[in-house]
């Protein structure tokens, strides 16, 4: 008898430990981004440092204001200034070899939220919602990663404590 009682407690540790380090594996890699096509350095496009370019996310993120969906720019917009730039620099070929065989950038997704969630970006604008809230501070970030859960946690603290509505009905129709 005297040796079940450590051995039970022993066994809970040790599966206790392991809950703990399968948590830790699941975020430490839950902010690995997908490798993209084409490296997109954000932080030089929204940074405003000494050779950064202080875009608003709206500059290339056209339809943020309007629609649901922030949605990945058009190669159109790229080319306005990278379209006749003459660039030793392997990404920048990328993309000019892109719009030269009017192909698309195979994008890889980077933020999601399940199906069942309805999330407009539009709403969020225009209640003030800074982009960094959610997707981290770009103007920092050379590679963008997930730095934010975006489950519904988050999102119900978010909205507790900015006086948003709380009700059901506003994120699951």
């Amino acid at each position: 008898m005297r040796i079940i009682v450590p051995l039970i407690l022993a066994a809970f540790f040790v599966v206790v430990a392991l809950a703990i380090g399968g948590a830790n594996v699941f975020w430490a890699t839950y902010e690995d981004a997908p490798p993209q096509p084409v490296a997109f350095p954000h932080d030089i496009h929204a940074g405003n440092g000494v050779g950064q370019q202080n875009l608003p996310c709206t500059r290339c993120h056209l339809y943020v204001e309007e629609s649901r969906f922030a949605t990945i720019p058009p190669m159109s917009v790229c080319m306005e200034c990278h379209g006749n730039m003459q660039s030793d620099k392997p990404e920048i070929i990328k993309l000019q070899q892109y719009w030269e065989r009017q192909e698309p950038i195979p994008w890889q997704r980077i933020h999601s939220v399940p199906k069942h969630v309805y999330f407009s970006h539009k709403r969020h604008i225009k209640a003030g919602v800074d982009c960094a809230v959610c997707h981290g501070d770009m103007k920092v970030v050379t590679e963008v990663k997930k730095v934010r859960t975006l489950q519904m946690g988050f999102c119900v603290s978010c909205h507790r404590a900015n006086a948003a509505p709380t009700d059901c009905w506003t994120c699951h129709h």
